[in-house]
């Protein structure tokens, strides 16, 4: 491949960056966690019940540092970078607790430090720091632009929007495209009707009936100060992948918006941000992909594949600290483990490790671990048995969220439910053969779905004494000893 004089420049000043960070945490051992993931997989609670659960004592048998009490205390620090918000914790713990809501989702960068006093194996005291990085994983999905012209990413754009069950969402896009002429002159109006028309494409394709997760740009869903902004209006136009847009035309004015924002949004947080993490944990709502059907699991599949290869990720050497950092663990993770019986967990996370296998499969020989697991962050059910005629299943008990429904009977937000969600097979191949591999309600009523996921309200906590309750998790310490326990030796 071709380098560019402007990717020579990007790569020297990330080893600049490299450098000014190993000297930083040479004198003080840093790692920088990167939590990511798709639209409500749940990084804001998982984020919230690592901290709450490390500060206020949390329940953590497998995480060896912490359960052996090696770990003295752990507590939060100003964040280093003035330019990043920092994750709104104190806030969050709150929600969780005191009004019992999830809190609201990831919609842009944040961080959170975090510094842990501990003693290591041969007696001697230490202490880690800890820099959480919590990003949306739309953000992450936009990397791979950064290899990819105009004209292939339209051309990429469009082959999948023709695609089940994504043609039929397009349709009110298509329609507008099919009115458009790449080689006329620039039209500020057409661009901003293919840029609106494109979005609620994105949009309706994001919808729980669907659940698609490769949608990238992934601004176009969560503008933020940007919306509005010709960097964020554009849309794909139907032009030759290897073609050239005449000076003037609208091709040239969609070109240069798609190079505005590689440049606007893409780099700068690749360069930031991406690019200086150590340890990455992907989480990912499976069960959305379930409550669907066959083409949301095989679209996440695709995504997380995508994602993967998106990260630098290799065996962390002192050379490659200095001028070209790596990822060194990776941890794909399901979340809401706690919607299903404990019976089914290790089906979860069979199926998730079906999902990313083939992308995983291409890094293994790079020296990086990467792992999986089924989690849930913070425990929103309990678990019963319920008889069906001469049938004992294995059900949870929970309260829905308001609104959320199941067959004729809409839930209050109040009452306990129990609740059989269905059974995972056991082989997970069964889940990817195909259009009948199980119905969801992308084709058919939530009656006639195979598997029914319902929103959960957290659960409500005894307070023990004066200090607020442990959060109930479900391998939440499994992960945290994956992630850095390693470091804490």
């Amino acid at each position: 491949m071709v380098l560019r004089f402007s990717d020579i420049v990007e790569e020297a000043r990330l080893s600049a960056r490299a450098l000014l960070d190993y000297g930083d945490h040479f004198f003080n051992p840093t790692v920088r966690l990167g939590v990511t993931g798709l639209s409500r997989a749940g990084k804001t609670v998982f984020i919230t019940a690592l901290v709450h659960g490390l500060t206020r004592g949390g329940r953590f048998p497998v995480f060896e540092p912490y359960a052996t009490g090696r770990i003295a205390r752990a507590r939060l620090e100003p964040q280093p970078d003035d330019a990043v918000p920092r994750f709104d914790y104190e806030n969050h713990v709150r929600t969780l607790i005191e009004q019992r809501r999830w809190p609201n989702s990831t919609v842009d960068i944040s961080e959170l430090r975090l510094v842990v006093d501990y003693q290591r194996q041969n007696g001697a005291d230490r202490t880690l720091t800890l820099d959480i990085v919590d990003y949306p994983g739309e953000w992450l999905l936009d990397l791979p632009l950064l290899n990819k012209n105009y004209e292939q990413w339209s051309a990429a754009s469009l082959a999948l929007s023709r695609q089940r069950p994504r043609a039929k969402l397009a349709t009110p896009w298509h329609a507008h495209l099919a009115t458009l002429k790449a080689d006329e002159h620039e039209d500020e109006q057409a661009a901003l009707a293919a840029a609106r028309l494109f979005t609620d494409y994105l949009r309706a394709c994001r919808d729980e009936r669907f659940a698609m997760s490769l949608l990238p740009p992934g601004r176009f869903l969560m503008p933020g100060n940007l919306a509005g902004s010709p960097a964020l209006t554009f849309a794909p136009l139907d032009v030759a992948a290897d073609g050239s847009a005449p000076d003037g035309s609208l091709w040239a004015m969609m070109n240069r918006r798609y190079e505005a924002y590689k440049n606007v949004v893409v780099r700068p947080f690749f360069r930031d941000h991406f690019s200086r993490l150590d340890r990455q944990i992907v989480l990912v709502d499976a069960l959305a992909a379930f409550n669907s059907g066959p083409e949301a699991l095989h679209d996440l599949e695709a995504a997380l594949a995508g994602i993967l290869e998106c990260f630098r990720i290799g065996r962390s050497t002192i050379l490659s600290s200095l001028f070209r950092p790596r990822i060194d663990r990776i941890l794909f993770a399901a979340t809401k483990a706690d919607h299903l019986h404990h019976s089914s967990h290790d089906r979860l996370e069979a199926v998730l490790r079906r999902t990313v296998g083939r992308a995983v499969a291409k890094a293994e020989d790079t020296g990086a671990a990467i792992d999986v697991v089924a989690l849930a962050a913070v425990r929103a059910t309990r678990e019963a048995q319920i008889q069906r005629g001469r049938d004992k299943l294995p059900s949870i008990l929970g309260t829905p969220a308001s609104g959320e429904t199941a067959g004729a009977e809409a839930f209050d937000g109040d009452t306990e439910v129990a609740t059989f969600p269905g059974d995972l097979p056991a082989d997970p191949e069964e889940l990817f053969r195909g259009e009948s591999a199980f119905r969801g309600l992308a084709s058919a009523t939530a009656e006639k779905s195979d598997f029914r996921f319902l929103r959960f309200r957290p659960p409500e906590l005894e307070r023990e004494g004066s200090g607020e309750p442990a959060l109930p998790h479900i391998r939440l310490d499994r992960a945290l000893q994956f992630l850095i326990g390693d470091r804490l030796q």
